[in-house]
């Protein structure tokens, strides 16, 4: 049985601090990578597996129905993996199947948009996305903000004062 060790958003996806900061020390063999607009382009999806090549990680690109089949078919196999999702309303769709064993999600990287407030440098919310993961949260999953592991971790409660 594979194991997650961790899911992030990050809307760059697959870049330097993924690839090497937050792979590394916990024993990660693969990434996915879960998005819907890049799973259906097969060219995006060419660039992104064959990645792999050069940083000796599995990488595979799903979109949200693909990755809970693939959890329901065999635990994704020997994967210790990350799930890298894009966006907040991908992995809310994800985690409100109710099918992934998911206990924190590690929002590291969201531009900012017009109405939104960065919360930490690399992460800009607006109220809709708070709504979402505090739906997200009520799950009992832990939501936090942590640009690389290193760096200051921030709650959501603290992230939404900051919106406010």
């Amino acid at each position: 049985m594979g194991k997650i060790n961790i899911v992030r958003i990050d809307d760059r996806l697959i870049h330097g601090q993924v690839m090497t900061k937050w792979s590394k020390g916990l024993g990660t063999n693969a990434i996915y990578v879960i998005d819907n607009e890049t799973a259906s382009d097969d060219f995006m999806k060419d660039i992104y597996i064959n990645t792999n090549s050069s940083s000796g990680l599995k990488i595979d690109v799903l979109s949200t129905d693909e990755v809970v089949e693939k959890w329901q078919q065999d635990q994704f196999g020997n994967d210790n993996v990350i799930l890298l999702f894009k966006n907040i309303t991908a992995v809310k769709s994800v985690l409100d199947k109710d099918v992934l064993p998911v206990e924190k999600l590690n929002v590291g990287g969201i531009s900012k948009k017009p109405d939104a407030t960065f919360v930490i440098p690399s992460v800009g919310l607006n109220q809709a996305d708070a709504e979402k993961l505090k739906e997200i949260e009520a799950k009992g999953i832990e939501v936090y903000f942590q640009t690389v592991p290193d760096s200051k971790k921030v709650s959501l409660d603290d992230a939404i004062k900051a919106i406010k």
